[in-house]
């Protein structure tokens, strides 16, 4: 993986600035508006083997990504706590693999995942969502020759994410990170 300057680019949004809390409808628009913008897009570097990424500005303090998916590559399954979220393809197409079902928030490590609760989403460029809070998921690039880019905007900032294992219908719970291990 490749790690941006810590400086956060600008979007081109007078929607930064705004004091109030931003809606899944802003952060959606805010991520469609980022992924129209070519020459941004184009200036994020691709690497051919881990994904690439430089932060943004969001929306009302909202914590946004521009995201590069070599071929082949993903997140593997995981949340975002107490965020809400958007994300948007702006080039290529990405998979989404999501449980329309609400998890436990604590207090577990593995679960038996019921049948039907599974949803698969093809987001070609200019598809995106929304999101709620604990929305568990994986993003997944399955083209074996194009890169894909994506635009990412959470709020409130990612207090930590945790990582899952799946098996089948068996979700296991392997790691919580924060944002220092970001680094």
């Amino acid at each position: 993986m490749s790690v941006s300057p810590s400086a956060p680019a600008s979007a081109g949004s007078t929607a930064s600035t705004e004091a109030r809390t931003p809606t899944q409808a802003e952060l959606l628009d805010f991520v469609r508006r980022t992924a129209a913008d070519a020459e941004l897009i184009a200036s994020l570097p691709l690497d051919p083997e881990g994904r690439t990424w430089v932060r943004l500005e969001g929306p009302g303090g909202s914590e946004a990504w521009l995201i590069g998916w070599p071929p082949g590559t993903g997140t593997g399954w995981h949340d975002h706590a107490e965020s809400v979220g958007a994300f948007l393809t702006a080039s290529g197409e990405l998979k989404e693999n999501s449980l329309v079902a609400r998890l436990p928030t604590d207090g577990w490590k593995t679960l038996e995942l019921n049948e039907g609760i599974d949803r698969e989403r093809l987001l070609s460029a200019g598809k995106g969502r929304s999101f709620g809070q604990h929305h568990v998921h994986e993003v997944l690039n399955e083209s074996t020759e194009e890169h894909a880019v994506s635009v990412h905007a959470y709020y409130p900032p990612l207090p930590r994410i945790s990582r899952y294992s799946r098996t089948g219908q068996v979700l296991r719970l392997e790691q919580v990170e924060r944002p220092e291990d970001w680094q």
